[in-house]
């Protein structure tokens, strides 16, 4: 760490950026598709199914195909972006409808009876209802993305798994071990910020 300080934080922030980019645009794109799949009840096991298949695609593969789909580089972080926001999507929208899903009707029936329209519902009863069950379901998918940009180093693409291909080329431990622990301390303080921000916005669900 004495020797490497620099390359260590650059990684480290590479990696941040990398993980935490796709999770903010995949909660954006999963909100409106978990919505759909409660709105229309029929789309709800096509979309169930679909997320399935989509985050049982091998995460390497992903990364070497998209550059022939989307005209990118091999080497472009935005495969990376691109292929975890397709993940968290998979994660996310199937929870959002699972926690619009699991309000009480009698809940959003005396919301209507009070004179709440679709949208004023939506945002002012159903989402705020359903986050417990979303935030897990982001808590889920920020430390499996934290995990999956290592992968991203067998293609050349940065972030703490350049630590891991560099330990092993060189049959070296130390930058594994670092690798390893800054990245287990990364998942474990973003899941902590999603809890804490949990507990703040919804107070009702902490035990007493």
């Amino acid at each position: 760490m004495r020797n490497n300080a620099d390359t260590v934080w650059l990684a480290l922030q590479e990696h941040v950026w990398l993980a935490l980019l796709p999770v903010l645009f995949g909660f954006v794109i999963a909100l409106p598709i978990g919505y759909l799949g409660v709105r229309f009840p029929i789309l709800y096991h096509p979309l169930v199914n679909t997320c399935g298949v989509l985050y049982s695609i091998p995460s390497l593969a992903l990364f070497v195909f998209l550059p022939v789909v989307l005209g990118t580089k091999v080497l472009s972080p935005v495969n990376v972006v691109v292929a975890l926001t397709v993940y968290t999507v998979a994660l996310l929208a199937r929870t959002v409808a699972d926690g619009l899903r699991s309000v009480d009707p009698v809940v959003v029936q005396a919301a209507t009876a009070m004179g709440y329209r679709r949208v004023r519902r939506l945002t002012g009863v159903e989402l705020p209802m359903a986050l417990p069950v979303i935030l897990a379901g982001l808590r889920v998918a920020t430390v499996s993305n934290i995990s999956l940009v290592s992968v991203g180093a067998l293609i050349g693409i940065g972030g703490l798994g350049q630590l891991f291909t560099r330990g092993f080329q060189l049959f070296y431990i130390e930058p594994i071990l670092v690798g390893i622990v800054l990245s287990v301390l990364l998942a474990g303080l973003a899941d902590l910020i999603i809890v804490l921000v949990q507990r703040a916005v919804t107070p009702w669900t902490r035990a007493v």
